[in-house]
């Protein structure tokens, strides 16, 4: 899953935060060796979708300015409430890190792996946050979701109006039947539990 891939192994070392980068490197795992059959052959992945106020679009190269921009903006915010952790996004993410991780996300969607979709602003020039959907590493889920948006856009209430529209949207638009919602319909502790002890 994007942002946890560029430094795996660092993620298991970093002791300030061993619970939550033990469950980050389990998902990452989950949607590496994910099958082609995450989603059945002849299921039309969504390639956009439109909210009020954004459209969904997959991450890929052409994004990777507007994306870097967004995280960038954000960083003590998405380390406290994303990835609880310093290891992203951090000072230190060079153009060729940010430009790698959009070929993986574009890489893993092409082959059906796991989805990843910039959330932009009607004229697509500024990317308010994002939304993954991935395979599940705990067993009983068919899939998870996870969401971010900007501090600007948690500051203006964008957050829970896009949580509730990407409820809708994967109910009515993806094959899935029981979906983890991490950090929303399952508090972040609980989920890095069940991942950890999966991955035990």
């Amino acid at each position: 899953m994007k942002r946890i891939t560029v430094a795996a192994a660092i993620l298991l070392a970093a002791a300030p935060c061993i619970a939550p980068c033990a469950a980050r490197a389990a998902e990452t795992a989950a949607a590496e060796a994910a099958p082609v059959s995450f989603v059945a052959a002849t299921f039309a992945v969504p390639t956009s979708a439109q909210g009020a106020s954004f459209q969904l679009k997959p991450l890929g190269p052409e994004l990777v300015r507007i994306d870097f921009d967004a995280y960038m903006s954000s960083v003590e915010h998405l380390q406290q409430t994303f990835t609880r952790s310093t290891d992203w996004p951090h000072a230190g993410i060079s153009d060729a890190d940010a430009l790698l991780d959009m070929q993986t996300e574009a890489g893993r969607f092409a082959r059906r792996e796991s989805f990843a979709y910039s959330v932009l602003t009607p004229d697509g020039k500024r990317e308010r946050g994002c939304i993954y959907v991935a395979p599940s590493p705990v067993p009983g889920y068919d899939a998870v979701v996870r969401i971010w948006v900007t501090k600007a856009e948690y500051d203006a209430g964008f957050d829970k109006q896009l949580e509730s529209w990407a409820h809708q949207w994967i109910a009515a638009k993806w094959p899935f039947r029981n979906v983890a919602w991490p950090g929303r319909d399952i508090d972040w502790a609980t989920w890095d539990a069940m991942v950890a002890k999966k991955g035990a």
